[in-house]
C-alpha cells in the first residue's frame, strides 16, 4: 500500500513522539518501547513499557496507550484510532488492538523473536477475525532498532538480565 506523502510526515511526527517515550522507558531500565494512540490528529493515549517498574508482564507500551485512551474517552471501543508504536507488537498487544477496534497500526522496527504482526505471527490477519487493522510498518525503524540494540548491549555489559 502506498502512503501519501502528507500521511508519511504525520506518521513520522507521531513516531518521533513515540520514540521519545521509548527513550524514557530505556532510561528507567525498561525495554525501550513507546506508543501513542491517535484519533483525528489528537493524542488520546500514550504509554511506554513499564513491566519491570509495575511488576506487570502486561504493562507493554501498546496496552498502556490503549488503556489511557479508553479511560480518557470513556469507551472500550476506539474506532478510527491509529496506534503508533516503535516496535512490532506481540501477540498480546495484537489482541488488544482487535478488542479495542483500532483502525490502523503504524510500527517502526520488526521484532524477530516475538513479533505478532508480520515477523513470527500474523495475528491481525487471522481468518475469521471480524475486525481488520490496516498496517504500516518501517516508520523510523532504524531509530527504534538502534534504541533496542543499545539497550540490550548495555544490559549485557552490565551483567543484568530482563
Amino acid at each position: 500500500m502506498i502512503i501519501p506523502r502528507r500521511q508519511q510526515h504525520i506518521d513520522e511526527d507521531f513516531m518521533h513522539q513515540a520514540l521519545a517515550l521509548a527513550e524514557s522507558a530505556g532510561r528507567h531500565g525498561e525495554v525501550p518501547v513507546g506508543a501513542l494512540l491517535v484519533q483525528e490528529g489528537q493524542i488520546l493515549g500514550s504509554g511506554q513499557n513499564r513491566c519491570v517498574m509495575d511488576h506487570d508482564p502486561s504493562a507493554h507500551a501498546e496496552v498502556l496507550a490503549v488503556r489511557d485512551a479508553a479511560l480518557k474517552s470513556r469507551s472500550s471501543r476506539l474506532d478510527g484510532a491509529t496506534l503508533y508504536v516503535t516496535l512490532e507488537p506481540c501477540l498480546m498487544c495484537c489482541g488488544i488492538l482487535l478488542q479495542a477496534r483500532i483502525a490502523r497500526l503504524v510500527f517502526g522496527a520488526r521484532e524477530p523473536r516475538t513479533g505478532g504482526v508480520v515477523s513470527i505471527h500474523e495475528a491481525l490477519r487471522l481468518p475469521g477475525v471480524d475486525h481488520h487493522v490496516a498496517i504500516t510498518e518501517g516508520v523510523l525503524a532504524e531509530q527504534g532498532a538502534a534504541l533496542m540494540q543499545t539497550f540490550f548491549r548495555e544490559l549485557r555489559q552490565s551483567g543484568s538480565a530482563q
